[in-house]
């Protein structure tokens, strides 16, 4: 909200008496052969360790899209989450071939059955997985948070051509959600921090 009690650009304002909205966090791709390629590898697995923790905490549902394909080969180390965000006894793992972690997968089945209204979405690679999925998660009536330093995408030479540098792509997403307007749906930018899945995430 802003100072004058108007809702701050891509940001639905929830009445009084609605029900605060049922979280669960959503790791995309954090996997061995991904990570090693991560910009700011160690320090968004540190952002995304602590959110588990800490939803795992509040029994908030923690669930893995987990890419598989030619390259990331099920049962090999490079497809593997890595170590320090393994999956514990009670979360899900769903299987996925596309950036669209709801495409021809079980998330949607996943998530309804826990009673999810809102996704808090971290992984790799930000213009490609982490895009895809929250743009889906909110055509399919979810809430989104983007963590604003919970996602990242590939390191890049400085000669690799058109695409963005990676804290430029990373910024650019942040500010794209933090600005998106998607009718009946609240969409919100918060740094790992500030995600509070015991209380519902803070408005």
């Amino acid at each position: 909200m802003s100072r004058d009690g108007a809702a701050a650009p891509g940001v639905t304002a929830a009445s009084p008496t609605e029900a605060p909205p049922t979280p669960a966090l959503l790791v995309i791709d954090m996997q061995n052969t991904l990570v090693a390629i991560a910009h700011r590898a160690s320090a968004t697995v540190a952002a995304v360790a602590g959110l588990q923790a800490r939803a795992r905490a509040a029994g908030a549902p923690v669930v893995f899209a987990q890419q598989q394909d030619e390259e990331l080969v099920p049962g090999t180390e490079g497809w593997r989450i890595v170590p320090e965000l393994a999956p514990a006894a009670g979360d899900t793992v769903v299987p996925k071939a596309a950036p669209d972690s709801f495409l021809g997968t079980e998330l949607d089945t996943v998530l309804r059955a826990r009673g999810v209204t809102e996704v808090v979405v971290t992984g790799f690679a930000t213009e490609i997985c982490v895009e895809s999925t929250a743009r889906q998660a909110l055509s399919r009536g979810y809430d989104v948070v983007l963590v604003a330093d919970g996602h990242t995408t590939s390191v890049r030479p400085a000669a690799s051509g058109r695409y963005a540098a990676p804290e430029a792509s990373v910024a650019h997403h942040n500010e794209i959600y933090r600005n998106l307007r998607f009718p009946g749906r609240r969409v919100r930018v918060l740094p790992a921090a500030e995600v509070d899945f015991g209380r519902g995430t803070p408005s």
